[in-house]
């Protein structure tokens, strides 16, 4: 993409008394209460042992597995461990991408995706068969259900995916099981289809009534339900017979919500967040962190309360898709430059939400952004701003925060806040890794 930017700190206001009046910042890290399962591929396989349908499964049945676009830590050793144990018992696994239009919606693309998340045929220890082909299912043409034609062709499908709260919508099932039948499983044209009704009606109870369509109509073994803890590691494994899905899954969301980490501050002029990424949220930023929905039809939340968010990349695995990115308020060149819009729209025409794809205000440095900050946000003593820099909205336990920030979380027993500092800026760059204490 070609970009000629302008030089924003044009736009700012007294620039040096800016630079010079701006707080001191310190590190911050949030300590949570969690457990993290120790042999995650071992839970994997007693995942397996709690599907009683592999038990009328003929010997030498060919079983496709799911797996979506989400950075999920420890995915892929959950799904080796399942493999294995569906091996042991003399079946034929192998994994299909179910992610909708994620890869640019093509099979060499979602192929990719799974490859820079961890899971190629060596990792996973079966092949992965990718195909974006579909088949209909369902009983009539206003509840049809799509599915991947390599899955349809299979002796059984074992639904596999964590369970959290989704960031376009709120519902008794969110993002989990129910979502990666009915929308993982549709590829493109399932997806598309599924963000339309949502659009106009409500997504959860579109997603329920299909995804029940798919357990009737299918020979669906049942599904594996993992949900992480704070610090993104499975907390839960579980492994759900068909017929209980809809219920467990209602009941691991109200689970998985509790184990949700969030910023420990809720008020903010500016939000730094180092990363966006398709496998860091569908969104690329998770909605739930940041306090912003932008989804047609979806209430915005009240609490977090951040003014302005600036974003400063798009992670490698997002191979250009900038989903998300008008969440922002501001964004780094660098990010813009990365963009593919080619497969960033072709997301967004399947989630038919255009808010998000927005490009926001472009900066060519971090410094222009700090610069902005007191007449974009309302606070106009650069010495009062309150800001947190994350890596990114999976780690919002990793804080750069500054002083007026870092005073109000003294008081928290469970934030520990290291040494006020001068903010570094190198060359108009913020350090790379300002968050150890």
């Amino acid at each position: 993409m070609s970009l000629s930017i302008p030089d924003p700190k044009r736009l700012a206001a007294a620039n040096d008394v800016v630079r010079e009046a701006l707080p001191r910042f310190a590190p911050a890290s949030v300590e949570w209460e969690t457990e993290s399962i120790a042999n995650v591929p071992a839970a994997g396989r007693a995942a397996i042992d709690a599907l009683p349908a592999l038990d009328s499964l003929p010997s030498g049945s060919e079983i496709a597995v799911t797996a979506g676009s989400r950075g999920i830590r420890d995915f892929p050793r959950i799904i080796s461990g399942a493999v294995e144990a569906l091996q042991d018992r003399g079946y034929k696994p192998f994994v299909f991408p179910s992610m909708g239009s994620h890869g640019g919606a093509t099979a060499d693309g979602q192929r990719a995706v799974l490859a820079d998340l961890g899971m190629t045929p060596d990792s996973l220890g079966c092949p992965i068969r990718s195909s974006m082909e579909t088949v209909e299912v369902g009983p009539d043409e206003g509840r049809t259900v799509y599915v991947d034609a390599n899955a349809a062709d299979a002796d059984a499908i074992l639904i596999a995916n964590r369970v959290k709260p989704h960031t376009d919508f709120t519902d008794t099932i969110e993002s989990g099981l129910c979502k990666m039948a009915v929308i993982g499983m549709g590829k493109h044209r399932g997806a598309e289809m599924m963000h339309n009704a949502g659009l106009t009606g409500d997504m959860g109870k579109e997603i329920r009534e299909r995804a029940a369509i798919l357990f009737d109509e299918l020979p669906i073994l049942g599904g594996i339900a993992l949900v992480e803890n704070a610090h993104d590691r499975a907390t839960h494994i579980e492994g759900i017979p068909t017929e209980q899905i809809l219920e467990r899954e209602s009941e691991l969301l109200e689970r998985a919500y509790r184990e949700l980490p969030m910023l420990p501050v809720d008020d903010l002029d500016l939000l730094i967040v180092d990363e966006m990424g398709k496998e860091v949220s569908g969104t690329g930023l998770d909605t739930n962190v940041i306090g912003r929905t932008y989804f047609e039809g979806e209430p915005e939340p009240d609490r977090p309360n951040y003014t302005r968010i600036y974003v400063r990349s798009l992670t490698p695995p997002s191979h250009g898709n900038g989903l998300g990115i008008g969440l922002a308020d501001i964004v780094h060149e660098d990010l813009v430059r990365e963009l593919n819009l080619g497969d960033t729209y072709v997301n967004i025409a399947t989630s038919g939400e255009t808010k998000r794809a927005k490009i926001p205000l472009i900066v060519p440095d971090d410094e222009s952004a700090l610069l902005l900050a007191p007449s974009i946000t309302g606070t106009p003593d650069p010495g009062k701003l309150r800001i947190v820099r994350i890596p990114n909205t999976m780690e919002p336990g990793q804080l750069f925060v500054s002083e007026p920030v870092a005073n109000d979380l003294e008081d928290n027993e469970s934030v520990t806040v290291g040494e006020l500092r001068e903010l570094e800026l190198d060359d108009g760059t913020l350090a790379s890794d300002p968050y150890g204490i």
